[in-house]
């Protein structure tokens, strides 16, 4: 008999209302707000009404860099909280909603796997409670009012050929990146090049899950710079007078989506940044919601450890005055093998050298976070049936010769008894004393903050600007800009720019061929490689398994 699915195990489940998991955290009738019998937003009200309490611990889930052996971040987050509860600790967890473009695309469902899961999980990964609409909706309101204003007499300057601003679709569509827009007679607009990003590329999708309350919403909305004028100066949402048409909008997506794990432990899902061309990170709202409300609370950040948790310290928890007490670093025998150069054809033989050699990329991985951050972490090995005892021992040893405790998790087949283990090393790491460090300082300048984030982070031999960014960087300070921290758009799996660069490579550079502000959201992206900001679908894409029964039963998931 073959495994069950993970929709399968999901749609075998028997979930609790809503308004139980809700007041399993003590949360008072008057802040839900139900989407069926399942969902609920939360009143964001409620976290300023339980200033005075005391916050939980903040445990932070990242992973080694990713290979297509595939690393299980997601679920070890929500396995490590079952498991807490699991040994009698009240816990919830924070996690980002699914984009539509991976789940059609090539990664499938992004609400956990096995017995780990949130659930419902059709409706988390399909369209939810209507975030990324709203914020798409906010996106592209902006746009029109931007190209109103060119067509209707361009009163405030704006040099047509530097509009930043770009359409968004929560689809992977390449054919959509660049475009032109405004032809036909000159009743239609004013003729100009285009293009469009994935909603998770927003700047609005950053600015909401950044943002402390609805008045800073407003604030960090007026601030997004959408063009430039023949003089260089910003032209921006509030210079358009959009904001408050735009926080109409995101009003109600602004508030964090509660729903549960299989095993009923409470999960807030709320915003969805990639963090290989975004900050990768859920909502600071919903993170300080269940901090308040629960004594764990387990998060998770992007890909790598060099790019979600890399962005979860130093923008995150730097804008937010968030500080976490644990990081648990996700691996895989499968995954360390490949980063040893095995072929993904093989991964299901024992190689005992090939996981050695992939080793040094966990290892970096998890110094980055205990040396440069400061924050005392655990290794989880997240189980595959394939696993040998030898290789898992040699794993877990080699992690031992550097003072590093490796913990096997077997939640995917196990739910939250699965992840007891792991649970109790994170209450015992939390209880550490420590201090959260940045990789660089607010005062560095624009260039020096990506030097350090290269050296430090990726072990890179330093940062190259091309001439195009270094540009970019001057004209940025001299806006005033260069106070804020950097978001790397990286591809994620390498930690150098170069995508075939697996392990831990050395003797490399990063290379910047482009600088943008993010004056909404606060923070400077630095393209690097071939990065995009619109995905494209494979050749074969998930879509193509994805289906519904004539009863209404989704198939096709994963």
């Amino acid at each position: 008999m073959g495994y069950k699915t993970d929709i399968e195990i999901a749609q075998e489940n028997r979930m609790e209302p809503v308004r139980e998991i809700a007041e399993s955290l003590g949360i008072d009738d008057g802040y839900i707000e139900e989407y069926g019998k399942y969902k609920a937003k939360i009143d964001y009200r409620l976290i300023s009404d339980m200033k005075n309490r005391k916050d939980g611990r903040l445990v932070l889930v990242t992973a080694i860099t990713p290979t297509p052996a595939g690393e299980g971040k997601t679920t070890t987050s929500i396995g490590l909280a079952d498991g807490l509860r699991h040994i009698g600790k009240k816990s919830a967890l924070a996690l980002r909603e699914p984009s539509l473009g991976p789940v059609f695309g090539i990664k499938g469902g992004a609400a956990g796997g096995g017995y780990a899961q949130v659930v419902p999980m059709e409706d988390i990964n399909l369209h939810f409670t209507g975030d990324f609409h709203a914020i798409g909706a906010a996106n592209n309101l902006l746009a029109a009012m931007l190209d109103n204003h060119i067509y209707q007499g361009n009163s405030l300057g704006i040099d047509v050929k530097r509009v930043t601003w770009k359409r968004a679709v929560d689809m992977n569509d390449r054919q959509l990146r660049s475009i032109v827009d405004g032809l036909g007679k000159r009743t239609d607009g004013v003729p100009r090049e285009d293009g469009f990003e994935i909603t998770v590329a927003s700047e609005i999708m950053a600015v909401l899950c950044l943002a402390n309350d609805l008045h800073d919403l407003k604030e960090r909305l007026a601030r997004i710079i959408v063009a430039y004028r023949h003089d260089g100066t910003p032209v921006t949402c509030g210079d358009l007078k959009a904001q408050g048409a735009m926080a109409a909008l995101l009003k109600d997506a602004l508030k964090p989506n509660l729903v549960q794990t299989l095993e009923h432990t409470p999960a807030f899902v709320h915003g969805g940044p990639f963090a290989n061309i975004a900050h990768g990170c859920n909502s600071v709202m919903a993170t300080r919601m269940a901090l308040k409300l629960s004594e764990y609370t387990v998060t998770e950040a992007g890909f790598g450890a060099d790019l979600g948790a890399e962005k979860f310290m130093d923008i995150k928890c730097r804008m937010a005055g968030l500080k976490p007490d644990c990081v648990v670093v996700v691996a895989t025998v499968r995954a360390l093998k490949m980063h040893g150069g095995l072929p993904k054809t093989e991964l299901s033989h024992e190689d005992l050298e090939a996981l050695e050699r992939g080793l040094p990329n966990l290892l970096q991985h998890v110094e980055n976070m205990t040396s440069v951050y400061g924050i005392p972490a655990v290794v989880a090995v997240n189980a595959f049936p394939t696993d040998t005892e030898a290789e898992q021992k040699l794993l877990m040893d080699k992690c031992a010769e550097r003072g590093i405790k490796a913990v096997l998790s077997t939640v995917w087949a196990d739910g939250g008894e699965g992840g007891a283990e792991l649970a109790r090393e994170v209450v015992r790491l939390c209880e550490q004393p420590s201090e959260l460090h940045f990789a660089y300082d607010e005062d560095m300048s624009i260039e020096e903050k990506i030097d350090a984030i290269a050296r430090r982070i990726y072990h890179a031999e330093g940062a190259d600007l091309t001439p195009a960014a270094r540009t970019a960087a001057s004209e940025l300070a001299k806006l005033g800009f260069s106070h804020m921290p950097i978001c790397m758009a990286k591809t994620q799996y390498s930690f150098s720019d170069d995508p075939t660069l697996l392990g831990a490579p050395e003797g490399f550079r990063i290379t910047v061929r482009d600088l943008r502000v993010k004056a909404g959201a606060g923070f400077i992206v630095a393209y690097t490689g071939d990065i995009l900001t619109m995905p494209g679908l494979p050749k074969v894409p998930a879509a193509e398994n994805i289906d519904v029964t004539d009863d209404g039963r989704i198939m096709g998931l994963f």
